[in-house]
């Protein structure tokens, strides 16, 4: 048995309530523990990088362009990997946290504290460009389309072009400025704010932490430390809503499973939101609230192929639930010692990225996980996740994925996992229920094999 009911849940997947203890922490790199907008970054144990040293490379290349803060490196015999689990290569910026990642097809797009936003194909550096302010928190993509969300509480939303596919432009900011005009002059539109004297309710006040995309495409939602998720109309860039969802700061937001939306905050709830349509106009309400607790929700997923929702939290656990009528907890998934601060769900996998500086790779059977990888090498907490299906065979027995993972410090590794096929005992372990560290008989090495078969 690889997992446990939560104590804080019933069978029934109703939260129960929970008296919260205050934090004595208040943010971490990729989300906010504490709603105090005043206490200082240094009170958090993950905001110190003195611990976290990069691991020495011994395969590294100069910078990639005369002017480009980066260096790649690359196993010599990453072809070898085409059918078993490892480190392929790693990008490593001179100095600055890994923020943000996204992954479409053969690109990947890194933010970073520099505003930056840099391109890269098959490995290598493609292009890059860079907004005005605000360090990228997140980054989303559609179509020809990429939105980042900012630490000044700004969308910025950029267009490839059609004649050079290198060249990426801002074709505009949410709310746009003429939104920002014409609500100025309506005394309604303007709202309470904890660090403004009033703002227009179409504007966060505070740091963008997630942002993700409807099923149709048509919908980007927004959350914030200012404890609101945002609702925007893709087609003519308006904000149609404004959701206060929770009580604390939002760190994560993900939709799915036909019109729902789910949020994670610091006040240790997770809710539900289900899409409803009012004329032509939409409008969120509270669906089911699944989870309360005191420790901070840090990072959700979806499998929306099998209808299972993931959320991470700081204490390090994974709980999950499946969709069937209402939503009802399946387990808990236990292998980090510290916060889980990034989730991503691929076919039958998913990826938990942690400050322990780890990412534990589950694979599910039915409602049973399996953590068959743990993928060591990143010298400081594992802040954000990409995954993409490779296009390959089924010849070497599974599905092939590339997983980046960035860090704060500052590198992005790229691993290739291959998952075993379906009954295929040989490469699967359960971790133990109640053991937070990593499930015995893994190998602590940069570029990992599978362990031999359990006896």
């Amino acid at each position: 048995m690889n997992s446990s009911r939560n104590p804080n849940i019933d069978s029934s997947g109703d939260p129960s309530t929970v008296q919260r203890q205050p934090l004595d922490v208040s943010e971490e790199f990729s989300f906010r523990i504490s709603g105090n907008p005043d206490a200082s970054p240094a009170m958090s144990p993950f905001n110190s990088t003195s611990s976290f040293q990069s691991p020495p490379m011994s395969w590294g290349l100069p910078s990639l362009t005369p002017k480009s803060p980066w260096s790649s490196s690359f196993m010599a015999n990453k072809d070898s990997l085409t059918f078993r689990t490892g480190l392929i290569g790693s990008l490593v910026r001179q100095e600055g946290h890994i923020y943000s990642l996204a992954a479409a097809g053969d690109l990947l797009y890194t933010g970073t504290e520099s505003r930056n936003i840099r391109v890269w194909k098959n490995q290598k550096e493609f292009s890059d460009f860079k907004s005005r302010s605000g360090l990228v928190k997140a980054i989303v993509i559609s179509g020809d389309r990429i939105f980042s969300g900012h630490q000044d509480g700004k969308i910025r939303v950029w267009k490839i072009s059609t004649k050079d596919p290198r060249c990426y432009k801002q074709v505009g900011t949410l709310p746009t400025f003429k939104s920002l005009i014409k609500g100025s002059f309506n005394p309604s539109n303007y709202i309470e704010s904890r660090r403004h004297n009033h703002a227009l309710w179409i504007q966060h006040t505070d740091a963008i932490s997630s942002l993700s995309l409807s099923e149709d495409k048509s919908l980007l939602y927004s959350c914030s430390w200012d404890r609101t998720f945002r609702v925007w109309r893709i087609s003519d860039s308006k904000c149609v809503e404004s959701v206060n969802a929770h009580d604390d700061a939002v760190n994560a937001i993900v939709s799915g499973f036909n019109g729902l939306v789910f949020t994670g905050s610091a006040d240790g709830t997770v809710k539900v939101w289900r899409r409803e349509f009012v004329g032509k106009n939409t409008k969120h309400v509270l669906w089911q609230t699944l989870l309360k607790q005191e420790c901070a929700i840090t990072a959700l997923a979806i499998d929306s192929s099998d209808s299972i929702f993931y959320c991470g939290s700081s204490d390090g656990m994974v709980n999950f639930w499946m969709k069937g009528k209402f939503l009802s907890h399946g387990g808990v998934l236990r292998s980090h010692k510290l916060a889980v601060l990034c989730l991503a769900a691929a076919g039958n996998m998913l990826f938990s990225g942690s400050a322990d500086t780890n990412i534990c790779v589950w694979r599910r059977e039915g409602g049973t996980h399996f953590c068959s990888a743990v993928l060591i090498g990143h010298g400081g907490p594992v802040k954000c996740l990409a995954v993409e299906e490779e296009n390959s065979s089924t010849d070497g027995g599974g599905r092939r994925y590339v997983v980046y993972s960035g860090s704060i410090d500052k590198s992005v590794k790229i691993w290739r996992v291959v998952a075993p096929s379906s009954g295929d005992q040989r490469h699967s372990i359960p971790p133990p229920v109640e053991n937070h560290g990593a499930p015995p008989g893994l190998p602590a090495v940069q570029s990992f094999s599978f362990p031999a078969q359990n006896r």
